[in-house]
């Protein structure tokens, strides 16, 4: 199948009838034969971001809204004043932790209507996706004493299985300190994970996949470059222990059909000592390649290219990053692309900056769309040809249609909201294999981020 072919048609169109700033998507199930509605968060601002360079005071409140997969909006939850709008203070996941079939909504709230910061009314909701209405709240954990702005927020939400269990996980920290938490069905605790300031090895990441890396029916989460299974919370390995202490920017699965196998790869942001910045590791953690003395790695993605569908990896060097009210912006800029397995250069034609990779036709192989905010929507083909415009930034790429191909969500200033598609797509095996895998399933629930693109590509 050829992506010149490629007919880009909208799926469905909806207006949340405010401005968009920030916005970030995933789909929900409300009975067993899903997907059949998408939850988003949203807000006027661009995403809150605590780092004190970065951190301004938003004008706008963050809302959730639940539309079915006609664009028809189902209902609205305004998260008030307490609730600071940014991806890092206010995770959002919908996940069947119950087990019927109709996943809840989890999200990070604040009880204290006056103190937006009072991290010790910070508490876990739970709403019926149905109807919106609270149906569970319970204190967010917080450890490690006072912190910066920048490590105190941030917190994130998980969802896995352990063989036919589902398990929460809850985490908090990046940079120093780091917790985490697993919950059984009813909020039981099943295990916690400490992970100290001082501890050797690498902090997290702002992606955390989720991968049965080893193929035993148990979930591990690749917390940064630490693999932690998912049943007792214990940690399979550290890779680099004893090289690498800082933070990775991307964390990226990615499955090898020919060997039956995971590997892993990174980019690193922190930690500027250490070398390489680029990495892929194997499933139990031993480098397999590096590439890249020195530099601040910031955006990467893998993706299946070319008549064999070999994944290629992409990592950019930033020489500074800026972000505020008016977006996020990277300067001096270097990219780079490889053969994900050897680690051998490649030129794939075209500039990646920006982009997200998406298979809009079925074929196993990936387009890409320049959809990172600050995007302007153009659609490419593996080679760099222009296939046409979804006209904005994306909030999610993926099979969230009953549809062949894959789909791409584009907001806009204006409050719409767009799903596009391929009206030529015809779905290959290999797509269908992806699709259908439990660690594509399971990732495509977990929101993006908005500065990385979703990790569905490695499945």
């Amino acid at each position: 199948m050829s992506s010149a072919s490629v007919s880009l048609k909208t799926a469905f169109e909806l207006n949340v009838g405010s401005p968009i700033g920030q916005f970030r998507a995933a789909p929900v199930c409300l009975g067993p034969d899903g997907p059949h509605a998408m939850i988003a968060a949203y807000a006027a601002d661009f995403d809150v971001d605590p780092y004190v360079e970065m951190f301004f005071f938003p004008t706008d409140t963050l809302k959730l809204v639940l539309f079915d997969l006609k664009g028809k909006i189902l209902w609205k939850r305004d998260l008030g004043p307490a609730v600071v709008p940014g991806m890092w203070f206010v995770p959002v996941l919908p996940f069947d932790l119950d087990g019927d079939g109709c996943d809840e909504i989890f999200y990070v709230g604040n009880t204290d209507p006056q103190h937006p910061l009072g991290v010790s009314k910070y508490v876990l909701e739970r709403l019926d996706a149905r109807t919106g209405e609270v149906t569970g709240q319970w204190p967010w954990p917080r450890y490690g004493g006072e912190q910066t702005l920048s490590s105190q927020f941030r917190n994130f939400l998980m969802g896995a299985r352990v063989y036919d269990e589902p398990v929460l996980v809850t985490a908090q920290g990046t940079y120093g300190a780091m917790f985490l938490q697993g919950w059984r069905p009813g909020m039981q605790a099943r295990w916690d994970h400490r992970i100290a300031a001082d501890s050797p090895g690498a902090r997290g990441s702002h992606m955390c996949p989720v991968v049965d890396i080893n193929h035993d029916g148990v979930d591990e989460l690749m917390w940064g470059e630490r693999c932690i299974e998912l049943d007792k919370g214990t940690e399979l390995f550290c890779a680099d222990r004893d090289v690498y202490r800082g933070h990775s920017d991307v964390i990226q699965p990615l499955f090898d059909r020919a060997s039956g196998r995971w590997f892993v790869y990174t980019i690193r942001e922190g930690d500027p000592e250490a070398t390489p910045r680029v990495v892929l590791f194997d499933d139990q953690g031993r480098r397999v390649w590096g590439a890249v003395d020195k530099g601040h790695m910031d955006m990467g993605w893998v993706a299946r290219r070319g008549p064999e569908a070999r994944f290629i990896a992409m990592a950019i060097r930033i020489g500074h990053k800026t972000c505020g009210p008016d977006g996020r912006f990277h300067e001096g800029r270097t990219e780079f692309v490889f053969d994900a397995m050897t680690g051998r250069p490649v030129d794939p034609g075209f500039s990646v900056y920006q982009t997200k990779p998406v298979d809009l036709n079925g074929d196993g192989r990936h387009e890409f769309v320049r959809g990172i905010p600050g995007g302007d929507g153009e659609v490419i083909d593996e080679n760099g040809v222009i296939l046409g415009s979804v006209g904005g930034p994306v909030a999610l790429t993926g099979k969230f249609l009953d549809r062949p191909g894959e789909q791409v969500l584009v907001y806009h200033p204006d409050g719409a909201v767009r799903a596009w598609y391929d009206a030529n797509a015809e779905d290959r095996p290999q797509a269908l294999e992806r699709y259908s895998s439990r660690f594509y399933q399971t990732n495509l629930r977990h929101m993006s981020t908005g500065s990385n693109p979703s990790v569905l590509a490695g499945a």
